[in-house]
């Protein structure tokens, strides 16, 4: 099904030089002439504010939006609009962690007015369907713009609250915009098992790889068109120009702000798709450190497990045998053992692959593994198949194979979403 509106503000131009579409959705521009170095990705919102917002013109605005919308220069955005007389914005929705970003993990903001520009701060965490309809109903606005970095994988939730958005304003007859930012772990190629919805969560509502290999303005148009083809929203993006298909974050010339409290860095990016499987056992996943996701243990393991996991020979990757003190979250004031994965080469590094081999090993050589006893473990991976192969003695190669048909089926369903190349 082709999409209600589907304009796109498409990679490519000098700042401003943007046509319409001959639909009349969105607006074009010419393919871009790569460059390196700072400043080459200029983001959905940087484009949307160089052409003066054009595209909002005549319209209430709220935005869905968190500590990662900035400028390159650091402002954020909602304070960059707010005083701006090309556009009316009205309204902010904040998602997890909250707009300003004051709350840890399943947390939120609740309802407030923001005390930098006395706009009405929405909290949209946890909320759906006629819920979030109702909040863009009683904020008055015409037009709900999202703009959030992702990190990549899955059951990062920001994009499940863009999904809900979707939902959500179709419902409301409201207008979505999402403004394009990179995907920090590259959009190269998709992995990971593919998720059944029968274990839809606020971690995974729908049938997408574990990596999906996606921006939001790509996974807006898939769910749009692939899961709401029967009640569609009114959809318009604006892309990003000069960001290829190949770039990590560091190579966007872009500033870094942690999404979230527990992803400081662009290379937690890199492992979380694979090492947030273990929030799913009674290891730690090293919150609570320096390294979230990078460091990884639990009381009792040693050195063992380590070598186990370097013997794979995995490719990009090495494991440091690791011993830490988390300061909150799981073994919060304990030393635990464990190991440290550092990424060698993160151009042959595959994340999923790596978390698997890392459930298996620390299984075979640690006696007191164990899953959640909720089998969160199902949710994150999007079926049951990893937990019962890995406790049936399988190993990385066996499980890794067989999620591969489902994986390749999405890998097709998503290539006409696309937008970058490189």
């Amino acid at each position: 099904m082709t999409l209600s509106r589907r304009g796109v503000l498409a990679a490519g131009g000098a700042a401003g030089a943007l046509a319409a579409t001959a639909a009349g959705t969105g607006f074009a521009a010419a393919s871009p002439a790569h460059g390196h170095g700072r400043g080459r990705v200029r983001t959905g919102f940087d484009r949307l504010a160089a052409d003066g917002y054009r595209m909002l013109r005549g319209q209430k605005v709220g935005i869905v939006t968190n500590p990662t919308g900035i400028t390159a220069d650091v402002r954020h955005i909602v304070d960059v609009m707010h005083p701006d007389p090309r556009v009316e914005l009205t309204a902010v929705f904040g998602p997890e962690h909250g707009f300003r970003g004051t709350a840890q993990a399943g947390g939120s903001e609740g309802r407030y007015d923001d005390p930098a520009t006395g706009l009405p701060v929405y909290d949209t965490y946890l909320k759906s369907g006629q819920d979030l309809a109702g909040v863009f109903t009683a904020s008055g606005v015409d037009t709900v713009l999202f703009d959030i970095q992702d990190a990549g994988a899955r059951f990062y939730t920001y994009i499940w609250t863009l999904y809900d958005c979707l939902e959500a304003a179709a419902l409301a007859g409201k207008r979505v915009v999402v403004l394009d930012r990179p995907n920090p772990v590259t959009g190269r190629e998709a992995l990971g098992p593919v998720l059944d919805p029968a274990f839809g969560t606020f971690v995974g509502r729908r049938e997408i790889a574990q990596a999906h290999g996606m921006t939001v303005a790509e996974l807006a148009l898939f769910f749009n068109a692939e899961f709401f083809h029967e009640r569609p929203a009114r959809l318009d993006v604006v892309t990003m120009s000069g960001w290829r298909r190949s770039d990590f974050f560091d190579a966007t010339g872009l500033p870094w702000v942690p999404p979230s409290p527990n992803m400081p860095t662009p290379e937690t990016a890199v492992v979380y798709p694979g090492t947030c499987l273990f929030e799913g056992t009674n290891l730690s996943e090293g919150r609570g450190t320096t390294r979230p996701f990078e460091l990884l243990g639990a009381e009792g393991v040693d050195h063992r497990w380590a070598a186990a996991a370097n013997a794979l020979r995995l490719p990009g990757v090495a494991f440091r045998e690791a011993y830490f003190a988390p300061v909150f979250s799981k073994f919060a004031g304990k030393t635990v053992g464990g190991v440290q994965v550092h990424v060698q080469d993160r151009e042959v590094f595959d994340p999923v692959r790596t978390g698997i081999a890392l459930l298996v090993t620390a299984k075979q050589t640690w006696s007191g593994f164990a899953w959640r006893p909720d089998h969160w473990i199902d949710k994150l991976t999007g079926n049951t198949r990893v937990r019962t192969m890995i406790d049936a003695g399988a190993d990385t190669d066996a499980v890794v194979r067989a999620w591969q048909r489902d994986l390749s089926a999405f890998r097709a369903k998503r290539r006409k979403y696309l937008r970058y190349g490189g």
